[in-house]
């Protein structure tokens, strides 16, 4: 499998390469950890029976009735053993791994693909809060999740959208599932969310195409699929609490040429200037390490930054920066300043970006 991975950036224990930005850079995106649903939506009986499942160290009979209840022939007994089960992996870590050894993987992720829009929805946050254990990842992709989590992407609830984007991010965490999750349509998917969601959605979006776009052939489904809009639009709003997110997809891509030829035909230009500008120490840092990237081998991309105005506010940030954000604008003022000189492009090699 061909992934670009950055040298210096660790998200989510992961190294990702071209350009790494601080330490704490993951805090850019939304954790995905589970879902963020009410725990107990009514005082039925059932309802009172799993509180005290949850509360108890013992859940061990009441997880294997509930998966016995998934292949019930009432929808009533799928969507509410679907809940329970749903309830159980996100409020007891070491239920994850019972439910899994009890057999609930194959039948919750036949639920995903249900007409019903409440057990899809069910089907897929179980998955979701199951994929949080590590031990089930691989389990949960080798019986054939990943399309149905893509077609809950496609015509799911908004929350089973949400969910199903999370739940590709975690699936995405195992390397050899980026690709397969790639070629499943996940993409245009993930991408029209991010242009389109709510704002949850759009920071699911944005976690899971950052972890998906590592891989090479994943960043030109990205572009192909108009990801460049919607990034360049998301970074202009500094209001859209997504400027950070989107810098960081943006980030991952621009070490293809296509991503780099897109962003500038997009307008991107002008708005990294502006970050560089107006934008928090995070944001310029990212900015200038995405100029100094585009900047490296084209004369062309170089004018347009300079003619921007980039280089007062570069000089600013060379003053006023972390010490790897002066590094990476006193990088691009050379290049700015020497458009013709070949040789200082391969300067951008020995930064830390």
């Amino acid at each position: 499998m061909e992934t670009e991975v950055q040298a210096n950036y660790t998200y989510m224990g992961r190294s990702f390469a071209d350009i790494s930005i601080n330490d704490n850079s993951s805090s850019a995106f939304s954790d995905c950890n589970s879902d963020r649903s009410g725990e107990f939506p009514t005082a039925s009986s059932q309802s009172r029976r799993l509180l005290i499942a949850c509360a108890s160290d013992d859940s061990d009979d009441l997880i294997e009735q509930l998966v016995s209840d998934l292949e019930s022939s009432s929808i009533d007994e799928k969507k509410q053993a679907a809940m329970e089960l749903r309830l159980l992996a996100k409020n007891k870590p070491e239920n994850r791994l019972k439910i899994a050894r009890a057999g609930a993987i194959k039948p919750l992720i036949s639920l995903i693909s249900s007409s019903d829009p409440q057990l899809q929805e069910n089907g897929v946050t179980a998955i979701l809060n199951l994929s949080l254990c590590e031990d089930n990842k691989e389990l949960i992709a080798a019986s054939g999740a990943i399309k149905p989590l893509v077609r809950a992407l496609r015509i799911g609830t908004s929350t089973a959208k949400e969910n199903a984007a999370c739940a590709l991010l975690r699936l995405s965490q195992v390397d050899e599932n980026k690709i397969a999750i790639g070629r499943s349509g996940a993409i245009p998917l993930l991408v029209n969310l991010l242009e389109t969601g709510n704002i949850r959605g759009k920071k699911d979006a944005s976690t899971a195409l950052y972890t998906l776009c590592a891989v090479k052939e994943n960043k030109i489904r990205a572009v192909e699929s108009g990801i460049m809009k919607p990034l360049v639009e998301l970074m202009a709003d500094f209001g859209s609490n997504m400027v950070d997110k989107s810098a960081f997809v943006l980030s991952v891509l621009v070490t293809v040429a296509e991503a780099r030829t897109a962003l500038v035909e997009e307008g991107g230009i002008p708005v990294l200037v502006e970050i560089i500008e107006v934008g928090s120490q995070r944001q310029k840092e990212i900015a200038a390490a995405i100029l100094l990237q585009i900047c490296g081998d084209n004369l062309a991309y170089r004018t347009m930054v300079a003619r921007e105005g980039a280089i007062p506010p570069l000089i600013e940030l060379t003053v006023s920066g972390t010490s790897r954000a002066k590094q990476k604008a006193e990088a691009l003022i050379a290049l700015l300043r020497q458009p013709r000189s070949g040789s200082i492009a391969a300067t951008t090699s020995d930064v830390s970006l």
